[in-house]
């Protein structure tokens, strides 16, 4: 195969040069002399007869007829297919049922915008850890030793998983708070290293979400919140609500819970202690959890604060924060540079822009809560 390469290389060469010089004669009557050629110095090409002439066009003619039916045949062996680029997703959740009804869905929209299609442009391997924190990180050197193109992460500690599992593979994080501080880039403006993408502000929300909680239930004696201790983010969040609730005359407590049996004992002693409220910081495991905690609390008839609005769809009481669908469909903007050739260090961390208020007014009702009318008009969404 080799040699027959090099023999349809030199015939197309070859070919094409006798076809230039036979479309130079045809125009000019002259030949080209291609072992000297003539200049302005020397104006006087060398004699040829006419019958020499007509010789040397035709056998260009041929020649470049020749080589041209080669041509076909040899660019069609050097078109590679195109590549179908490998995405490998990490999160601490649980596999949704179907990954387009969920905020991933969002990712696949985002991609299909950019001009790429799932299947047929690129593939996902989808790893979730099912709320088992300890099983991120096999699962991050798991895709880093699977050689894909990017890897798209969801929230603290999956990149802090991904981070220790690969140096070199590019990561887009998704919903992940105060990646500085977290040691994850160098910073907000120029990440540096391998890791980009989008950060939450969860932890400047902290007062708002105080004040919220109270202005919709002014009685309130303390604040419970949530905090899962596999969560590193969670302890810079504590310590926000903490300082936040201290301003307001009020105690901000933290419940751990990892485990879904833990996450019952944790609201059982709230339910006790009675006239608190809580908030449940962004985290996947509390996340795949959100019916439950919802439902929890709703019995134990504790206003709750949510980071998402998946999380007041599934009976919580309000969120107040961005948008994960919209941040997922973002991500992929970052993704498609990167294949493009981008370097993840030099594309700033980009911090969402617009949040979203959402109100449960069903649960509201439940609680016995009376919503004032400027909660439902300031509201972005209000459940009934």
């Amino acid at each position: 195969m080799r040699h027959q390469l090099q023999n349809r290389w030199l015939w197309l060469t070859v070919g094409k040069a006798y076809a230039q010089n036979a479309d130079f004669i045809s125009r000019t009557g002259t030949h080209r002399n291609m072992r000297a050629p003539y200049s302005n110095q020397n104006p006087t090409p060398p004699s040829r007869s006419p019958a020499g002439d007509r010789a040397f066009t035709r056998r260009g003619i041929v020649l470049g007829l020749a080589a041209s039916t080669l041509v076909a045949p040899f660019a069609s062996f050097s078109q590679q297919p195109g590549k179908i680029w490998r995405i490998g997703f990490l999160g601490g959740g649980e596999k949704p049922r179907s990954v387009t009804l969920t905020y991933y869905g969002a990712f696949l929209k985002g991609m299909r915008e950019q001009g790429y299609v799932e299947e047929k442009d690129f593939t996902i391997d989808w790893r979730f850890a099912e709320g088992k924190f300890d099983r991120l990180a096999p699962l991050a050197e798991e895709l880093a030793k699977s050689n894909v193109d990017v890897m798209l992460v969801m929230n603290t500690p999956a990149v802090e998983a991904a981070r220790k599992a690969t140096t070199t593979v590019p990561v887009v994080m998704v919903a992940v708070g105060d990646p500085v501080g977290s040691g994850f880039v160098s910073s907000l403006a120029r990440p540096g290293g391998n890791i980009t993408g989008l950060s939450n502000i969860v932890a400047d929300l902290s007062p708002k979400h105080v004040e919220l909680l109270r202005a919709i239930k002014p009685d309130i004696s303390y604040f419970n919140v949530l905090v899962n201790p596999d969560n590193s983010i969670h302890a810079i969040l504590l310590k926000r609500i903490q300082t936040a609730a201290k301003s307001v005359g009020l105690e901000a407590f933290s419940v751990e819970a990892k485990t879904e049996r833990q996450i019952e004992s944790a609201l059982d002693s709230m339910t006790r202690r009675r006239n608190g409220s809580l908030i449940v910081p962004a985290d996947t495991f509390f996340l795949s959890q959100r019916h439950r905690i919802a439902e929890l609390a709703l019995i134990g008839r504790i206003p709750t604060m949510f980071f998402s609005r998946e999380q007041v769809e599934a009976g919580g009481l309000m969120s107040y924060s961005q948008s994960i669908p919209e941040q997922f469909q973002r991500a992929a903007t970052y993704v498609v540079k990167i294949l493009k050739g981008a370097k993840p260090g030099d594309l700033p961390i980009e911090q969402p822009t617009k949040l979203e208020f959402v109100i449960n007014q069903k649960t509201a009702k439940a609680l016995g809560l009376a919503l004032p009318q400027n909660f439902l008009l300031r509201a972005d969404a209000v459940i009934e």
